[in-house]
């Protein structure tokens, strides 16, 4: 799978720094290897629209936490709430732990809809996983954006409703 988005990202000039290193599940544990790469950190959440059959992918900074029964509420979603592994699987091709704005390159039959908080398009590149956990890439924010443009998936940008921080 890599290689294909590899190619892909070679293809369209899409321009991004790659960093290898040991597989991570969580913002806490890519914040404690991942060096100082230029760009945001993110944390990337992949829910369910309610009985809708389709999903949502949305990306924020590292360090908020989204208030998800208010996210239901701003987007008038009813049954808002994390889609199991295996959907995820399903969807995208992943397991959790490798989810980014780069997997919706999977999503052939268009079920994902993308939510990215402005904040996160202030910084000049977005890091992402490139579909699984052991690299990470810092994607020019213009071409990540054209990225998702060109897979189909134009973001919807959103200031996103945040849990207050511990």
């Amino acid at each position: 799978m890599p290689q294909a988005l590899y190619a892909f990202l070679a293809a369209q000039h899409i321009h991004y720094q790659r960093f290898d290193h040991a597989p991570v599940f969580n913002c806490a544990e890519a914040s404690a290897i991942i060096p100082d790469l230029p760009g945001a950190e993110t944390k990337n959440l992949f829910l369910k629209a309610g009985k809708s059959g389709r999903y949502l992918l949305i990306c924020l900074p590292a360090a908020q936490r989204l208030d998800l029964k208010a996210c239901a509420e701003q987007l008038q979603i009813k049954g808002l709430g994390f889609a199991s592994p295996a959907r995820l699987q399903q969807a995208l091709g992943l397991t959790p732990g490798a989810v980014s704005l780069l997997a919706v390159i999977n999503d052939q039959a268009g079920m994902v809809d993308v939510i990215i908080d402005p904040i996160l398009l202030q910084q000049p590149a977005i890091l992402c996983h490139p579909l699984h956990n052991s690299s990470t890439l810092a994607v020019d924010r213009d071409d990540l954006l054209r990225f998702l443009q060109l897979t189909g998936h134009p973001p919807r940008l959103l200031a996103l409703p945040l849990l207050p921080s511990d």
